[in-house]
């Protein structure tokens, strides 16, 4: 088994002042990368700190990712002192949990600015330079929440399957560049989910028991379009996967039809993980044809 190595390489890890990007940028600190921690306030200084004490390289990065020039600045600053920038882990966040009843606009637009366009920011910047070097690896943190919804997080939920979209695509426009792109879905017990669960349940889900999954999805060997979900020590992978479907036409009786064939519709047997949105269209032609 060859171990997985980031020596030479360089990281930008976001929101790492704490919890799951803490452990991320410790990980690949001692894994020989160098490692840009981003953060608000002193907790990036403590970890970079705690990376150079163990003998890595840190650089502090306090830009808001809602803030374009200040994730541009960050990127440069890399750039001028390394020359290079490899892995990208978008694993900033915030939580405003309400019912989407009592939910204000503002905490939605909020939660959508920090993951979604924070991630946004962030891939933008190091993009051209990752272009150049062919060679990128880049990690959206999305949610079951996002995948398949939580009571309370309407904002959070489209924010996390937004990232999943963006990764989408991103991974078959990167992909002749050398660019991997993924999704972690992680379980993990930090600072936006105390008092949600147990003490038991929270000492499973550490949040270094998600960080092997990151570091596979940031690897020289990752693969790309992938959702990895990981948490207490456990890996899976989500997919977002086409019935075969039915074809039913377009007659003036086709919406009751639907209703009527819906199981059919629905059957599982023979689905399938499309390799990008066009395979959607292509078996509904084909399907048609046929018919």
């Amino acid at each position: 088994m060859k171990k997985i190595d980031f020596h030479g390489r360089v990281a930008i890890v976001t929101g790492a002042g704490a919890g799951l990007g803490r452990e991320h940028a410790l990980a690949l600190a001692r894994r020989g990368a160098r490692v840009v921690v981003n953060d608000l306030g002193e907790a990036a200084r403590t970890v970079a700190e705690e990376i150079r004490a163990a003998g890595g390289e840190a650089l502090v990065g306090r830009a808001s990712v809602t803030d374009v020039a200040a994730v541009e600045a960050m990127v440069r600053q890399a750039l001028d002192t390394w020359g290079r920038i490899d892995i990208l882990v978008n694993n900033a966040g915030i939580l405003r949990d309400k019912s989407f009843g009592k939910m204000e606009l503002a905490d939605f637009r909020l939660v959508l600015e920090v993951h979604l366009m924070g991630a946004v920011h962030c891939c933008r910047a190091v993009w051209d330079a990752m272009r150049a070097q062919r060679y990128g690896r880049i990690v959206m943190t999305t949610s079951s929440s996002g995948l398949y919804g939580n009571f309370g997080q309407s904002n959070y939920g489209a924010a996390k399957m937004a990232l999943v979209g963006l990764m989408q695509t991103l991974a078959l426009e990167g992909e002749k560049h050398g660019i991997r792109v993924n999704c972690l879905a992680p379980t993990a017990a930090t600072r936006m989910t105390e008092g949600l669960l147990p003490p038991a349940a929270l000492e499973q889900l550490r949040p270094e028991a998600v960080t092997p999954a990151l570091l596979h999805l940031a690897s020289e060997e990752a693969p790309t379009r992938v959702i990895l979900c990981a948490g207490a020590g456990t890996f899976e992978r989500a997919h977002i996967t086409l019935t075969q479907g039915l074809h039913i036409g377009i007659g003036e009786d086709a919406p009751e039809r639907v209703a009527e064939r819906f199981a059919e519709i629905s059957d599982r047997r023979g689905e399938m993980v499309p390799d990008s949105g066009a395979e959607q269209g292509r078996n509904e032609l084909a399907k048609a044809a046929a018919a």
